[in-house]
């Protein structure tokens, strides 16, 4: 068996095609073919076809991973989840997640904390509301708490500022209304009636 030709993919220019005895076999990431040792002519076993086949689906698997973190962090969960939908083998999962914590693009204690930082940002999020979101993406209790106890905001001004800017608003007037949304957003009823309270004492 021979590689008889290796070219560069057309819809995917940083993917090539490998073939074999003139016919397609495989298709490998730029930088997995350069560290390879694979040319044009080369003599290869059918043992070591089957060996680059697995190389190369491992590598298309990382990339497709790369992929969905370039558009969004991910947690180690929702990696694992994504591919298990796609109905990858067990070991592939396991083998590409320890993979991507090697090259630190998987780090569930760093996605939490820029989970947290960007909440605090967007929008008035309650901590218990960003912990719900937290835990819905299976992060462990331990790493969220760690997460939130670098997060300096203070709640209470939080949520004052946030009744405030509702309070403007036609739909929050009716007292009730406000207080659902608060609570809906993860302050607890003691906390929004104080500072719906304060609101209208001052």
């Amino acid at each position: 068996m021979k590689i008889t030709d290796i070219k560069q993919q057309v819809k995917s220019p940083e993917r090539y095609s490998i073939f074999v005895d003139d016919k397609f076999s495989f298709g490998l990431s730029e930088s997995a073919l350069m560290a390879s040792t694979l040319k044009v002519g080369k003599e290869i076993t059918p043992g070591e076809l089957a060996e680059l086949k697995d190389s190369a689906r491992s590598d298309k698997t990382y990339g497709q991973a790369l992929g969905l973190i370039a558009r969004r962090k991910r947690s180690e969960w929702e990696i694992r989840d994504y591919f298990k939908r796609k109905e990858y083998e067990p070991e592939l999962i396991d083998s590409l997640v320890e993979r991507l914590y090697k090259s630190r693009w998987l780090d569930d204690a760093a996605f939490a904390l820029m989970w947290v930082e960007n909440r605090r940002l967007l929008k008035s999020t309650s901590a218990r509301r960003i912990t719900q979101e937290l835990k819905a993406k299976r992060v462990s209790d331990d790493v969220i708490s760690a997460a939130l106890a670098q997060d300096e905001t203070d709640e209470n001004e939080v949520l004052r500022e946030l009744v405030a800017r509702k309070q403007k608003q036609t739909r929050y007037q009716d007292t009730q209304k406000l207080m659902a949304y608060l609570i809906r957003q993860g302050y607890n009823y003691t906390d929004v009636k104080q500072a719906i309270t304060d609101s209208q004492t001052e």
